[in-house]
């Protein structure tokens, strides 16, 4: 064959329409998995090479999608979360096996973003990863949803809308720190984070550590709670606050493990020793959690399954399809901390 393949050649070969090819070659629903392999195969021995921009003229879809980070504190300069950046992995491996690009970048100040991203077509739809104080947060939301912006996010439910929402059974993961707690005999509990409607995750994995302890008898005493955002600092100084306070525990449930971190710290400071004085347990399994001394006992969120998911609800809602609710399982990941 002399020239450049056309997707009117594969079309011949194949035994197909042209725009069975076209639908083919993006991955399309409507086409069975037998003639998209048949397809590809053609395509590859003819060599032949889309033209993205052409394609994305006709379509007016870019074949990317937008990541937008929220820009956390951090004792490095990245001012990323580093749970975030195990998700990031993740993501970026299911956007290239569906066949998109993503665009990475912290979320502007802009109230606009489906000017910034969708009517540029710049990105077909937004994956969300973090929110700052989430009372703050939600008139973003409401934004997004009167535009119609195509997004998913992590961790916080949007407007009543669980198929926009990708997160861990954050009740569930605070009731298996009591459980662990308590099979340890450790019934002494202090517990470290934000445990107010600010942070819902947080408040989540409180509120079911305290079920679980109530369940068993166990009361959590107001005094030994101390509030602390998701870092080691604020682990630390919270957890320095108690201590100074003069405030008893032998169990700490921390709601995230850089506030664990720091609090394992202020505890070692104190001459307090870790586990046999005071029982540590972290939230999300990040990966420095089992470096540090002692290593961290933790509730893990599955950061590969959730990228994964918010590519795959993201592009669902793109195509117009139903999506479902989705709430992963935590894991108790038991270490020496504890």
């Amino acid at each position: 064959m002399k020239g450049k393949a056309t997707s009117f050649d594969i079309a011949h070969y194949a035994g197909v329409s042209q725009s069975t090819v076209s639908r083919a070659l993006r991955n399309s629903h409507l086409v069975n998995e037998e003639t998209r392999k048949r397809v590809f195969d053609i395509a590859k021995k003819l060599n032949y090479k889309v033209d993205k921009n052409a394609s994305n003229l006709r379509t007016q879809q870019s074949s990317t999608l937008a990541l937008l980070l929220f820009e956390d504190p951090t004792s490095d300069e990245s001012q990323i979360n580093p749970f975030f950046l195990a998700m990031l992995g993740s993501i970026t491996r299911a956007c290239a096996k569906e066949g998109y690009d993503l665009l990475v970048s912290f979320q502007s100040a802009s109230a606009d973003w489906q000017a910034d991203y969708e009517d540029s077509h710049r990105a077909d739809g937004i994956i969300l990863l973090g929110y700052g104080d989430y009372i703050d947060y939600q008139p973003k939301f409401s934004t997004l949803l009167e535009q119609n912006t195509k997004f998913v996010c992590w961790g916080a439910t949007v407007d009543n809308r669980p198929d926009l929402t990708v997160c861990c059974d954050n009740y569930g993961g605070g009731k298996l720190a009591a459980e662990h707690f308590i099979a340890h005999s450790r019934t002494d509990c202090a517990f470290i984070g934000d445990a107010s409607d600010h942070s819902p995750e947080f408040f989540s994995r409180f509120q079911g550590f305290k079920d679980e302890l109530l369940a068993n008898n166990v009361n959590i005493n107001e005094r030994k709670m101390a509030n602390a955002i998701s870092t080691e600092e604020s682990g630390y100084h919270a957890t320095r606050s108690l201590i100074a306070n003069n405030i008893k525990f032998n169990a700490l449930f921390a709601a995230s493990d850089l506030i664990a971190i720091g609090a394992i710290r202020a505890l070692k400071e104190a001459n307090i020793n870790v586990p046999k004085d005071v029982a540590v347990v972290g939230f999300d399994n990040i990966a420095i959690a089992s470096y540090v001394n002692p290593p961290l006992t933790t509730i893990e969120q599955n950061t590969t399954v959730a990228g994964q998911m918010l590519v795959e609800n993201l592009l669902k809602l793109i195509r117009g399809e139903e999506v479902q609710s989705t709430l992963l399982p935590p894991i108790l990941i038991p270490r020496k901390s504890s």
